[in-house]
């Protein structure tokens, strides 16, 4: 099942802007270089080793470039790829093929470097209980992509965006008055508002624990820069009462041992913010 985010309406919303923003009035180049009625064949070279991610928005880009386009998948989202493997081969109007190129291009490079990220460093923790979760540090107007190839990475999808869940971060504490005031203060707005939204809320030290236990009404705990042994210490304080999300400054490094302290999630703002693409290229046959 896809994350419910993956609406068709939001993927061809994303599609049409993006094809907007490419094609504008005209592909020129192929336009004006290929007769109209010339039929071809392309093939997906892939050029990197990794997970593959963004085959099925491939089909849907190519569909909405041209209908005549047939797509030929030999690959899957989530597959393990080698340098010489062939992703897919797609045929019908030449100049359509070169249209829809570059998006398909950028939209699977992308997302196949964050789901093999994602991919090699959950198989780092995959010893504990702890699972790997995305945020919100992903790019304008392509944050739908990219939680989608964690998603196929073996992540877990944190929150979409802002409307979808309460997160009181050490600043939203601040400038509420502290702990108490937030969470009570959440609530309230959310009562009043009709708005049925799961509560997280951050911590940064041992008392913020305590404090948020005696306060309640919460859902899930995270535990924010927190050396070792506090954060096992707040584990075991917490005992279980709510799941845990370890964040802040958490490396490739510093991944396996946080994930030994007992949280329930790891969140990792480099997931989608600092990836390397995987190289591959869409070739005529």
């Amino acid at each position: 099942m896809k994350p419910s985010y993956l609406t068709p309406e939001a993927i061809q919303n994303f599609i049409q802007t993006a094809l907007l923003e490419d094609i504008g009035p005209g592909d020129y180049s192929s336009l004006a270089s290929i007769p109209a009625d010339k039929f071809g064949k392309a093939q997906l070279l892939i050029k990197d080793e990794g997970i593959l991610a963004g085959m099925e928005l491939a089909g849907e880009i190519f569909k909405a470039v041209d209908p005549r386009l047939e797509v030929d998948f030999l690959k899957k989202d989530g597959e393990e790829i080698q340098v010489g493997d062939v992703g897919l081969t797609v045929t019908g109007p030449s100049a359509s093929i070169l249209s829809a190129e570059r998006l398909v291009l950028n939209c699977m490079q992308r997302m196949s470097g964050i789901a093999t990220k994602t991919h090699r460093l959950t198989q780092l923790i995959s010893h504990t209980k702890a699972r790997l979760m995305d945020t919100r540090k992903t790019t304008p107007n392509f944050r739908m992509m990219e939680k989608w190839a964690v998603y196929i990475g073996g992540g877990v999808n944190h929150r979409f965006a802002l409307y979808d869940m309460v997160m009181l971060k050490d600043n939203h504490v601040d400038f509420a008055g502290g702990i108490r005031q937030a969470i009570e203060g959440t609530r309230s707005y959310l009562a009043a508002k009709k708005l049925d939204l799961k509560i997280e809320i951050e911590t940064r030290n041992l008392d913020e624990v305590r404090q948020v236990l005696e306060v309640g009404g919460i859902d899930y705990i995270m535990l924010d820069n927190m050396d070792y042994a506090t954060m096992r210490e707040a584990v075991r304080m917490i005992d279980g009462r709510y799941p845990t999300e370890a964040s802040g400054g958490i490396t490739e490094e510093t991944l396996a041992p946080v994930a030994e302290c007992g949280v329930d999630y790891i969140s990792m703002g480099a997931l989608t913010y600092s990836v390397t693409a995987l190289d591959m290229s869409l070739k005529a046959v």
